[in-house]
């Protein structure tokens, strides 16, 4: 069941930014989030207001994805702290 990931640019460039360690655990959960999605060990939770989007929480970060089932495909839309991403 394994998904595309598509990552846009302005999270690429948010994961470049990060501290070596966060970017390798968010790296990591990515990984995971794309072989599959409806891991238990993933913290994964959909957005109100939204059918598409859902949240990775990984520690204090917050990955704003949009899963479409049908094509198998994740884009991930944003990567911010916790106050931040929701906005």
């Amino acid at each position: 069941m394994r998904y595309t990931l598509l990552i846009k640019k302005r999270a690429k460039k948010a994961l470049q930014s990060l501290a070596r360690t966060d970017r390798n655990r968010i790296a990591e959960k990515i990984k995971l989030l794309g072989e599959n999605p409806d891991n238990p060990i993933l913290d994964i939770k959909p957005l109100q207001g939204s059918e598409s989007l859902h949240r990775l929480r990984v520690g204090q970060w917050r990955i704003v994805f949009d899963r479409d089932d049908e094509v198998k495909i994740i884009a991930i839309e944003k990567i911010k702290p916790r106050g931040g991403a929701y906005k």
